[in-house]
């Protein structure tokens, strides 16, 4: 596929994961929305019924994310076809674009899947999602996904949070050259947003500007757990529309 040099201006999208923040998110100032179910374990695909409310109520982009399940990103060929399947359908439904990525068992970006999701997506905007984090070799997985055409990598610089990666974050903006947008996502808010755009040139920016709030609960049962047992059953998590609008000031000034 031959690669264009792509124009890369200042972004900032919200990842959100329910109608409320997605609300908060456009109220903030984000001009995207990465959409997913389940944020707290990584995100997972959304339901088409909260897309299609959010496609109804929300005037910017959509981006959804699309992973069948939590962990790893090597996909069976079952989870492969019903991935294509959920592009289509979210496609036909609407939306602006899709979030998606695949790895083979060497680590390496599985280029054949990608290819898969890139034909079913037939136009739409393709972030290569964290699935880049764990690749095997940044520098080779950058340049097998401009070659897909892909349009956007969202990227903690290989590390916890984009803070820690902020070195190959630099490294991985200079070696695009604008091929391919680079956006730093992992543990971004208004307190670090600046300096992380000092220390890597980068002016996309991905963060989930998650609050925690307590449950309506009056009785509890605190020794039963329904997920991660590390993780209360009565906290909830929504974006912050105040935190967001900070990130979202910042992003303008680098306009």
């Amino acid at each position: 596929m031959e690669n264009k040099q792509k124009k890369e201006g200042a972004l900032l999208e919200a990842c959100a994961d329910s109608f409320v923040s997605c609300l908060s998110a456009e109220r903030g100032g984000a001009d995207r929305i990465e959409l997913c179910g389940q944020l707290l374990i990584g995100g997972v695909t959304p339901s088409y019924e909260l897309f299609r409310r959010v496609r109804e109520e929300i005037g910017i982009k959509i981006n959804v994310l699309i992973r069948p399940r939590f962990g790893d990103f090597l996909y069976s060929e079952e989870e492969t076809e019903q991935m294509c399947r959920e592009i289509r359908a979210f496609r036909l439904l609407g939306a602006d674009g899709v979030v998606v990525g695949a790895l083979t068992p060497e680590g390496e970006l599985d280029e054949k899947k990608m290819e898969r999701f890139r034909l079913c997506a037939e136009g739409m905007e393709i972030t290569l999602h964290r699935a880049f984090d764990l690749s095997r070799d940044p520098f080779e997985t950058l340049e097998r996904a401009i070659g897909l055409g892909i349009d956007t990598i969202l990227t903690s610089g290989q590390r916890q949070t984009a803070e820690e990666g902020a070195e190959l974050l630099k490294a991985l903006k200079v070696r695009a050259g604008g091929r391919i947008a680079v956006m730093a996502g992992g543990g971004v808010r208004s307190g670090n947003l600046a300096a992380l755009h000092e220390k890597t040139g980068i002016t996309v920016f991905h963060t989930s500007a998650r609050k925690r709030l307590d449950s309506g609960m009056i009785f509890r049962r605190g020794e039963v757990s329904m997920g991660f047992a590390s993780v209360s059953e009565y906290d909830r998590f929504e974006l912050d529309e105040e935190e967001l609008a900070a990130c979202a000031a910042i992003v303008r000034g680098m306009r």
